[in-house]
């Protein structure tokens, strides 16, 4: 057993924080900015994070285990449904639920229907304002002042997740809010989401840097196998789900061109993630009605909803 697990629960804290926000509010970033390393998809696009990915930060005697929810709050599909459920699932489970906000949007749509959900939720909720270095300071102050009347937060945070203002300051209160107990994780570990599911958002991730514009959000990238060779390297073969002949083929470029310059930026990423040198192999395969199947959404730590 790790040391870290062998800690007293007089001597240590620990507990479970759930990130909330609307669609590129900054989850994703805050998360790997709090961690201190690279645990959930990140890209200029809006994207959501489908699995729930936990982080894991040490901060003094506290460990605190985030959950990182998929941030769709107004379902319309299948797949939206399970990720609503399984975001607010997690949130329910935590022990304070921070509300993420960019403050240059402000009270959208969207941060209308987490507010409204969340005002009643019994857990301790705090407020984090994010992307404070693109707003002047009176609109900050007046953003926090209308959310604090909307909703009781035990306390209001401002941070910049992408230059890292403010985060340590967040991180040193949350540790504060843990429970006494003993570790749940090994101090060394950052995340629980298997190194599998890891590469696969990796992948992913470069194929909407490149193809935002061309590609619906229902792409998806499943890991098929990781096998690791007798010179200690990784060979690693994942498929890209499409939906239509035409995307397969905007996936995979005019000469191959698109598929090899993902390949090789994905490639670099899951070797640093993994530590150890990686062989990467990308297919493309055409499956039009994915987000219809139940064995999908297991793989993504969903649960498939019943009902069209």
């Amino acid at each position: 057993m790790s040391e870290a697990t062998e800690q007293t629960p007089d001597d240590t804290s620990c507990g479970f924080v759930a990130l909330i926000g609307a669609p590129n509010a900054g989850k994703s970033t805050l998360l790997n900015s709090l961690v201190g390393a690279k645990v959930s998809i990140v890209s200029r696009k809006v994207q959501t994070t489908r699995a729930i990915v936990r982080g894991i930060a040490i901060e003094g005697q506290s460990q605190i285990i985030f959950v990182d929810t998929p941030g769709i709050f107004a379902p319309k599909r299948r797949l939206d449904r399970a990720m609503v459920t399984n975001a607010w699932g997690g949130a329910s489970d935590a022990d304070v639920v921070a509300l993420l906000v960019d403050c240059k949007k402000g009270i959208d749509e969207e941060v209308e229907t987490i507010l409204e959900r969340l005002k009643d939720a019994p857990r301790k909720k705090v407020l984090v304002l994010n992307k404070i270095d693109l707003v002047p300071r009176e609109n900050l102050l007046a953003l926090a002042q209308t959310l604090n009347e909307r909703c009781v937060f035990a306390e209001t945070f401002m941070v910049s997740a992408s230059k890292g203002h403010g985060v340590p300051h967040l991180r040193e209160k949350l540790a504060t809010m843990m429970k006494p107990g003993p570790w749940l994780y090994p101090e060394d570990q950052v995340s629980d989401a298997p190194l599998r599911s890891l590469a696969a958002e990796i992948t992913r991730e470069k194929l909407f840097e490149r193809l935002h514009d061309e590609l619906p959000y229902e792409a998806t990238v499943e890991t098929d196998q990781w096998k690791t060779m007798p010179d200690g390297s990784a060979r690693i073969e994942q498929t890209i789900f499409v939906a239509r002949d035409g995307q397969k083929k905007i996936v995979i470029g005019e000469g191959g061109q698109m598929i090899k310059s993902i390949g090789q930026a994905a490639r670099k990423e899951i070797m640093e993630a993994a530590e150890q040198k990686v062989h990467l192999f990308l297919f493309v395969k055409v499956r039009s009605n994915w987000a219809d199947d139940p064995e999908r959404y297991r793989e993504m730590g969903l649960e498939f909803p019943r009902g069209g």
